[in-house]
């Protein structure tokens, strides 16, 4: 009679012993995502959108001034987890281990600076990446994901009115601010959202991001609103925008900034989305209206087009505050993995993030 009891005593023994470490194990990893999902989900239904739409849903200061690090925030969050990733589809068995005997990167020219791993949220380098400073017109990154994402069909025809007409800065036909060697964008004209993200994408237009959000949002407020409102739902901390375009309005410049590990953030999070990074990479392209009665050339303002093989995207911005930044994202050599580069006030951007690229493939590998 002992033998069975011991045998059975053993079996539920052991038994309970799995069951509590399985349970143990696996019970912290699923109430942390649910917290995340549940919280993401909630603040992207509530987002205010006047338009009533859904879907899939460069002021002239002190060349590179940042804010101070003790402004006051945008509604705070519990910190965010490295693994915070709004989908399960980011939860990635492979993270970045740094080989024996490499040293830190040094990026001297960049006053603020970031090399991420997109799928697993982990920093292979930063230097001030929490500070925080204005990032000029990579916002439209955001202001792009925004669009596609509240806007199933990008062929919807977005009307350019008087307010978009009136944009400063870089814009359809106009390059560089003050110069115009371009068909700019016609009062009344009709053109598709997916040729001015084109244009937002490839040419930084302003006019072209102040069209979208109008669209998206009925107002440049209300699409600011529903910026901020993404940026908090995905764990931005440090991070409030102004503006769709990136432009610091005068007099409210302090208000608007973000910081480099909050742009890779971004960048990690719209690389759900295919269509951005094509766009992005597109060198150059004529786009037109509707009735095909005006037609505008657009140009890429990424010169590591052509030269990168691995590259996915990349992003510019300038303002004489935020000085000349980028982001860039890149496969690695086996096109398995994805890097997120920030620069923020670099001088010497497009160098820089070609060596992050370089040191974050050769010193790590993934497992």
């Amino acid at each position: 009679m002992k033998r069975p009891f011991f045998f059975i005593l053993g079996f539920f023994g052991a038994g309970g012993i799995f069951f509590f470490t399985v349970f143990s194990r696996e019970a912290p990893f699923r109430t942390e995502w649910s917290h995340v999902f549940a919280r993401e989900e909630k603040i992207v239904r509530e987002s205010p959108d006047p338009g009533g739409r859904s879907g899939e849903s460069e002021s002239s200061t002190s060349k590179g001034k940042s804010v101070e690090e003790n402004s006051e925030s945008p509604e705070e969050l519990p910190p965010a987890s490295p693994l915070s990733f709004e989908s399960r589809e980011h939860a990635t068995e492979f993270r970045p281990l740094r080989k024996e005997g490499i040293s830190d990167l040094e990026v001297p020219s960049a006053h603020a600076s970031i090399v991420m791993d997109a799928e697993s949220g982990i920093v292979l380098q930063e230097k001030q990446a929490h500070t925080r400073r204005q990032i000029a017109s990579l916002t439209k990154l955001m202001t792009a994901m925004i669009t596609v994402e509240r806007i199933s069909d990008l062929d919807q025809p977005v009307t350019i009115d008087g307010e978009v007409m009136r944009t400063a800065g870089t814009r359809v036909g106009c390059p560089r601010s003050g110069f115009c060697n371009g068909v700019r964008l016609q009062e009344g004209e009709h053109i598709t959202v997916r040729n001015l993200l084109k244009a937002a994408l490839m040419n930084s237009a302003n006019d072209a991001a102040l069209a979208l959000a109008k669209h998206v949002a009925g107002s440049p407020e209300a699409f600011v609103e529903i910026m901020n409102a993404r940026a908090r739902s995905i764990g931005l901390q440090n991070t409030n925008f102004c503006t769709p375009s990136g432009l610091e309005p005068e007099g409210r410049e302090a208000e608007c900034y973000s910081s480099a590990f909050d742009v890779a953030r971004i960048a990690s999070r719209a690389l759900q989305y295919d269509i951005l990074w094509e766009l992005a990479r597109t060198p150059k392209e004529t786009i037109s209206s509707v009735d095909g009665r005006y037609a505008h050339e657009i140009f890429n303002t990424d010169q590591l087009l052509g030269t990168f093989p691995d590259l996915v995207g990349a992003k510019t911005g300038f303002t004489p505050l935020a000085g000349y930044s980028l982001l860039a994202v890149s496969f690695d050599p086996t096109r398995e993995h994805r890097v997120v580069s920030v620069v923020l006030n670099d001088p010497e951007r497009w160098s820089s993030v070609k060596r992050m690229f370089a040191w974050a493939f050769e010193s790590h590998y993934w497992r």
